[in-house]
This record gives structure tokens, C-alpha cells and sequence, in this order.
């Protein structure tokens, strides 16, 4: 029987990793194309006009643009088996500097951030399942739908002013204040290094630039997490195994989260890993709204600046990482729930 199921495990994480090569070979071919084929030279929108032709041709030549498409092409491909991502325009610097650079930001920004929303939804779902129908169940369910609701940059800027600018509580915006050296950088993630260095001025420091940007982006997405909790717990608290563990005298947070959660807790843990997936991917936002230094403001600040082969660069690796990040989750899915390979 444990064969079996080795095989069968091995044989859908295969059929799984199969198919996300084409999917991340169409992905890489779509980005290509449809940066090229918009309207305007990118070459010729980097510079100001009356350019200098011999300038525009090195400029051509050392990013590549001077070659045929499809040499363009088979490059672009030949790099990012590389983890090649190309050369900035803006600085002729390997855009995989840039963005290995910035992605600790970015992540540590989305664990912390995706971690409240899970915590937070998961409460306020079993909360309103367990009160069903009543106003706390209809009050839960309103906050769900007007923080699913409210643009991210708005609720950030709000929070920034009460807290920030009103109350003087917190920083408004960026990682870590100029004014101090950031922690021994060890993993990347300022929170982590801190406590790794045994440093806690800078783990106190870290932990207080993360409190708005991450309760902004933590708060949007929780309403995801209390619909998804509470309709759950609502058939979960219905089925058999539940009444019959009231029955035998089990205390209401045993049945509750021992019980009822845990069985429900499937599909959330699959959404977990869908939003974090897109938290990586779409922190721009609240990236750009707080001035914090990840991928999010680093393609915004390149898009700005008219730098193409940054921009194609940073969606590609958004694109492999969401793909990879969904991948997992696949895989971790199957290894829970055996029922979905029959």
C-alpha cells in the first residue's frame, strides 16, 4: 500500500512538472513577444530626442537589440537557464543583481504580511461559524467584503497618516532608517539577520518598518480567509464525527479547532499558498506606497525610467516564481489529500 502510494505521488508530481515547462515556455515566449511588438523603439524611448546615431548603435549593440529576432530570442532563453536575466539600460548592470537584491524585501514583506491575514482570517471565520446568523456573524461578514474591497493604497495611506503623521507611532515608509546600519545580512530578511546577529536594536526597528505595510496588505487579504474559514466550519461543524466528539463530552475548543479546523483546513492551507503566490508577485502597491526597497518599487521605478530590458527581466522572474510557487502547492495538496490523483 505505501508503494502504491509512492508510485502514484511520484507519478503525479511528474505529470505536474511536466506540464509547467510548456506553461513557463509560454509564459517566457508571450513576454518576449509582446514587449517587442508594442508600438515604439525601446532604444530610441530610453534616450532624449536628437540622439546621437552612433551612440544609439553601441547602445543597440551591447544590449543586443541589433540582432535578428529570433537571436534575440534563443539569448533570452540561453540567459535564463542562466539565471540570466539580462542588462539594465539604465546602468548596463546585470538586472539578476537587481532583483536577488531586492527579493528578501519583497518576501519578508509577504510572509509577515500573509501570515497576519491567514491568523487573523482563521479567527474571525470561526468566530462567525460559531455564531451563525447573529449580528457577529453578519458584522464579520460586511468587514470581509469592505477589506476585500478597499484599493490597498488607500487603506495604506490611511493607516500612514492616523499612525504615521497623526499619532507619530511609526515610520511611514521604508525598510530601515538611513541614519543606522541594517543588520549583518545573512538571509536577506532584516528580522531573521537580527536575530541570527543577536541584535535586537535592529530587530525592534525591523519589526516596527514592517507594522503598517504589513497590516495594510494583511488586512486586504484576510477577507479571503474569513469567507473561506467560515463556510468550512459551517459543514464541517455539521458532519458526524463533530456531534459525536460533542457527545463523548470533549471541551468546545477540542471540538472547534481540534477537530472541526483541522479537517477544514484543506482548502485553506491550498489558498495560503495561491495568496502568497500573488503577494509576491503584486506587492507593487504597497510597495511603491510605502517606499519599500522590493521588486514591487524596483519595477515600478524601471518602468519610470523607461528601462525595457529591466521590465521584461522582473516579469519574467515574477512569472517562474508564481509558477514554481503554484507548482508546490500542487504537490503538497496531493501529498494531504491522495483523493484528488483518483
Amino acid at each position: 500500500m505505501l508503494l502504491w502510494f509512492r508510485m502514484t505521488l511520484r507519478s503525479y508530481v511528474t505529470s505536474r512538472v511536466l506540464l509547467m515547462i510548456p506553461m513557463i515556455m509560454l509564459l517566457l515566449t508571450l513576454v518576449f513577444i509582446i514587449l517587442r511588438i508594442i508600438p515604439g523603439d525601446p532604444a530610441l524611448l530610453h534616450f532624449e530626442k536628437g540622439v546621437d546615431p552612433v551612440v544609439l548603435a553601441e547602445f543597440r549593440e551591447r544590449l543586443g537589440l541589433d540582432k535578428p529576432l529570433l537571436d534575440q530570442y534563443i539569448d533570452y532563453l540561453w540567459g535564463l537557464l542562466h539565471l540570466d536575466f539580462g542588462i539594465s539600460m539604465q546602468d548596463y548592470q546585470p538586472i539578476s543583481t537587481h532583483l536577488f537584491g531586492r527579493f528578501p524585501a519583497t518576501l519578508e514583506l509577504s510572509i509577515y504580511s500573509i501570515l497576519f491575514a491567514v491568523l487573523l482570517g482563521l479567527a474571525l471565520g470561526v468566530k462567525a461559524s460559531k455564531n451563525y446568523d447573529t449580528i457577529t456573524d453578519h458584522s464579520i461578514r460586511l468587514f470581509s467584503i469592505v477589506t476585500y474591497a478597499i484599493p490597498v493604497f488607500f487603506l495604506g495611506m490611511v493607516l500612514q497618516f492616523v499612525f504615521s503623521i497623526w499619532l507619530g507611532w511609526l515610520p511611514t515608509g521604508r525598510r530601515f532608517p538611513g541614519r543606522f546600519p541594517p543588520p549583518p545580512t545573512i538571509t536577506g530578511l532584516y528580522t531573521i539577520d537580527s536575530i541570527l546577529a543577536g541584535d535586537l536594536f535592529s530587530l525592534v526597528t525591523s519589526v516596527t518598518y514592517l507594522i503598517l505595510p504589513t497590516i495594510t496588505l494583511g488586512t486586504i487579504l484576510c477577507g479571503i480567509f474569513i469567507r473561506l474559514t467560515r463556510t468550512n466550519m459551517l459543514e464541517t461543524l455539521r458532519m458526524d464525527f463533530v456531534t459525536a466528539a460533542k457527545a463523548r463530552g470533549l471541551s468546545d475548543g477540542t471540538v472547534t479547532y481540534g477537530y472541526a479546523l483541522r479537517n477544514a483546513f484543506l482548502p485553506i492551507l491550498t489558498m495560503i499558498g495561491i495568496q502568497f503566490a500573488a503577494l509576491l508577485a503584486g506587492a507593487i502597491l504597497t510597495e511603491t506606497t510605502f517606499s519599500w526597497p522590493g521588486l514591487g518599487s524596483y519595477l515600478v521605478a524601471r518602468i519610470s525610467r523607461r528601462d525595457y530590458t529591466a521590465i521584461q527581466g522582473t516579469v519574467v522572474f515574477f512569472g517562474v516564481l508564481v509558477s514554481m510557487l503554484t507548482l508546490f502547492v500542487d504537490i503538497l495538496y496531493a501529498y494531504l489529500d491522495p483523493r484528488i490523483r483518483l
